[in-house]
Formats: C-alpha cells, sequence, structure tokens
C-alpha cells in the first residue's frame, strides 16, 4: 500500500560555508562524511543559487520565495548590508513563509539556529509561522564591544532570553539536541525543520566545540565544517532511528559563499562572500530524500533557495501564496532527475543591495556595465567599472575569459533581461513597484533576560 502521509522537510543553512569546503565538492582537507553520504544517497546540485552574498537578504529569500529586494530587506534600517542588534526593520508580519504555508497544511514548524530576520518581537520566528524557536537572533559577530552599544547576544527558547551572552562554543550541540528532540516529538505528523545553523560562522576565528578543537587540518575553519558534518549526521541518524528517513527531504545547503581570509574554499569558484561574483552566490547544495530523489544523482540546472517555498507547498498538496509574487519556482522535476528536466528560470539576477550587478540565463553571465557599482565583499578582485563581462558559465565557472566582444548578441539579450528585472524590482536610484515594504517598529529595544 503506498504511503499517502504527507513529506518531512529539513533545511539545514550553513553560515558561510564555501563553495569547495565540503568533501562531496573536492575539498581534500576537510572531513564532511556524513554530507558526502548525503550527496552519495541523493542529488548534489552544481548550479544553486542564493538570491544575495550576505546573511539577512539570503535568509529572507529562503523563507518567502523572494527576492530580498522585494521583501525590502536589501538594506538594514542604518544603510547596512544586513540588520544588525536592535534593529527598527524586519521581515514583514504580512510576509508568507514557507512555515506559514507548512503549517496551514497541518505541519510541526521549528526554527532552530541563527533568525537575522529582526530582532524585536514583531519580526521573531514565532510571529512568522514557527510554532517554537531556539537560537539566536542575528550574526554571532555583533557582540556588546567599546565601540558598539549593542547588548549582549542573546540565547531566545521562542520570544523570551534565556541566556547573554550565549556560549557559542557549545551551540551547535545544543542545536543539534534540540532538532532531535523536534524530530521525536513530531514522528506521527508532518513537520518542518529550518535549521540555520551557527557555522562556520562570521568571526574570524570561528567558535567550535571543545571535542572538535584541533581535530581538522585546516585550524578552527575546518574543525567548524567538520563540527556542522558532525551535526549533519546527527540528525540523519535520528531520522533512520525513527522510521522517517523515507518520508524526509533533507537539503544542506549555504547562505552565502565564504569570505575572504577566514580559512574556507570557494573553489573552483572566483571571487568570496559578499560579493556578486559566482562565489558570493552560488552555494553548494546537497538533497537527500530516499526513493524519491534517486541516489548519486547531480543537477547542473541553475535552481535556488527562492525555489524552496513553491517546491515544499506543491509537496505537501498545496501551492506557494497566489496573492502575490513570488520569484521562486517548483524544482521538483530536477530533484526526481525526471528525464528532460530544465531549469524553470529563465533568468537568475545578481543584486548587491539596491544594485542590480550582473544577469545569468543559461550558460551566460553579464556583469553590467556600471560606473557606479559596489561591491560589500573584503578584499578581492572588482568588476572593471563601465565595462560589460561576459562569461559562459559551463565551460567557464572560474570567470577567468570575457567573452563580450565574441557574443555581442548574448551581451544584449541579458541586458534586456536586465532592464526587464530593473522596471519591476528597481536598482540604484530607480525604486522598483514590484518591492514591498519591509516591517518597523518606532521604537526597538534589546532583547534582555
Amino acid at each position: 500500500m503506498p504511503d499517502t502521509r504527507k513529506p518531512n522537510f529539513i533545511v539545514i543553512f550553513a553560515d558561510n560555508l564555501g563553495y569547495g569546503d565540503l568533501g562531496c565538492y573536492g575539498h581534500s582537507v576537510h572531513r564532511t562524511p556524513n554530507v558526502d553520504a548525503m550527496a552519495r544517497d541523493g542529488m548534489r546540485f552544481t548550479d544553486f543559487y542564493v538570491s544575495a552574498g550576505v546573511c539577512t537578504p539570503s535568509r529572507g529569500s529562503i523563507l518567502t520565495g523572494c527576492y530580498a529586494q522585494r521583501l525590502n530587506l536589501d538594506e538594514s534600517d542604518k544603510g547596512h548590508a544586513v540588520l544588525q542588534p536592535v534593529a527598527a526593520k524586519g521581515l514583514h508580519p504580512d510576509e508568507i513563509t514557507v512555515a506559514e504555508v507548512l503549517r496551514e497544511e497541518g505541519y510541526a514548524t521549528a526554527c532552530v539556529g541563527k533568525w537575522h530576520l529582526g530582532d524585536q518581537p514583531e519580526f521573531l520566528p514565532t510571529r512568522q509561522g514557527f510554532d517554537s524557536y531556539f537560537g539566536i537572533p542575528y550574526s554571532e559577530d555583533m557582540v556588546a564591544r567599546p565601540d558598539k552599544d549593542w547588548p549582549n547576544l542573546p540565547l531566545l527558547r521562542n520570544d523570551r532570553v534565556i541566556e547573554a551572552p550565549v556560549d557559542m562554543t557549545t551551540i551547535t550541540e545544543r542545536y543539534t539536541e534540540e532538532s532531535i528532540r523536534f524530530i521525536e516529538a513530531n514522528k506521527n505528523r508532518p513537520f518542518f525543520l529550518y535549521l540555520p545553523q551557527a557555522l562556520p560562522g562570521s568571526v574570524k576565528i570561528p567558535q567550535v566545540g571543545e571535542r572538535f578543537r584541533g581535530r581538522s587540518g585546516n585550524w578552527a575553519y575546518g574543525d567548524c565544517v567538520e563540527e556542522l558534518d558532525w551535526s549533519t549526521g546527527e540528525i540523519i541518524r535520528a531520522l533512520q532511528w525513527h522510521g522517517l528517513d523515507e518520508n524526509t527531504c533533507v537539503v544542506f545547503v549555504s547562505d552565502n559563499g565564504t569570505p575572504l581570509n577566514h580559512g574556507g574554499s570557494n573553489a573552483p569558484l572566483r571571487g568570496w562572500g559578499y560579493s556578486t561574483w559566482e562565489a558570493g552566490m552560488r552555494v553548494p547544495c546537497v538533497m537527500r530524500w530516499p526513493g524519491t530523489i534517486p541516489a548519486g544523482a547531480e543537477c547542473a540546472e541553475v535552481a535556488t533557495t527562492l525555489d524552496l517555498l513553491p517546491t515544499f507547498a506543491r509537496m505537501a498538496g498545496t501551492t506557494e501564496p497566489q496573492d502575490r509574487v513570488i520569484d521562486g519556482r517548483d524544482i521538483a522535476p530536477l530533484m526526481r532527475a525526471e528525464e528532460g528536466a530544465q531549469s524553470p528560470h529563465e533568468a537568475f539576477y545578481y543584486y548587491f543591495r539596491e544594485q542590480l550587478q550582473a544577469v545569468r540565463s543559461g550558460q551566460w553571465k553579464l556583469h553590467l556595465a556600471r560606473e557606479d557599482r559596489t561591491v560589500f565583499g573584503r578584499g578581492g578582485d572588482m568588476p572593471p567599472i563601465g565595462q560589460p563581462l561576459l562569461y559562459d558559465l559551463v565551460a567557464d565557472p572560474g570567470e577567468t575569459t570575457d567573452l563580450a566582444a565574441q557574443h555581442p548578441d548574448v551581451v544584449e539579450r541579458l541586458k534586456g533581461l536586465a532592464e526587464k528585472m530593473r522596471a519591476d524590482l528597481g536598482d540604484t536610484g530607480l525604486e522598483g513597484p514590484g518591492r514591498r515594504p519591509a516591517g518597523r517598529v518606532d521604537d526597538p529595544k534589546p532583547l534582555m533576560m
């Protein structure tokens, strides 16, 4: 008799993990047997993207299926690339998250980990479709210090601070235990677990658990990657123990590329996190679902974190919201490796804050000719000012050979796609009609115990 239960979904969202940081993506030092096993048992994506090279906009997109510009989360309330503590801005409560879509279908929902979509009560996960929350509200490098009037970094359970400052050296183990408890508590009903991990993290000296210190061959960064892999293995084993393995889709993906000088690898891509080079926004992604996603599969079609909401919604027997624009598309045919399945995206757009900097369509990526280009990436090279650059990403994922002069027709076609997007979501000095308001509060206050 066929299994008619709705599938469970788990999204493990690493923080600043590079494209080349896993064994299954070519790293020769980091030991990642559990994620590598996921790739053997499931599908490895080679051309998988996040909507931004920094974490707040990337996190807004994975939960809503929308480009961050559509959510007005491409810049903080104080003009920074990401939200900072005691922010007046956050994900608007009227936005519909994947958690809200699935909860309407009877799912238990939990967020365990780094939120970074607003630290005021109005914006916390329990107001955005999650039944429970355990984690930190923003990045672990945003701590109290002499040059910043920030509160101690808090750990929250639901909307209450239970520890401040949080001990980040134990946080991955605690996130893992919390996730396994959630799985056990909801083994008899469909569930959605969103696990935005702390590791490898935003600080240059990563905060790794004691039993993993010094274990890798790549200082503290490698230790963090290996602890992250351990956590993933524990979650997979919990699914197997409870007989949930063949009814659970597990997605392992990073929120953006690894930054310069943190110890990570984006090989073979060009650039670093926080930029619109491939290394900033193309990320490792492995999906595992025994019996549904074929073992040992590889997908080279363009897919994105924008696609998770519509894909999960349809797998759960419903659809993405129909009363607003959703940028993501259903990628179930890619996940099932159906014959002839192709990317549902005509184009993918590389924004940095409000500025459209590049567009990809099929094999081609065009860095737009701009005089006002700004790239947040801390170090690394920047495309020449005022010069279009065209790359064949299939033949040249490292963006080494500019082909603009040889393919003027492709340049013009991609410029047309860029103009179409500008007319919707805007650009520097151009307000897009497709942008929706972010959430705002008048008098933000620190989260206190």
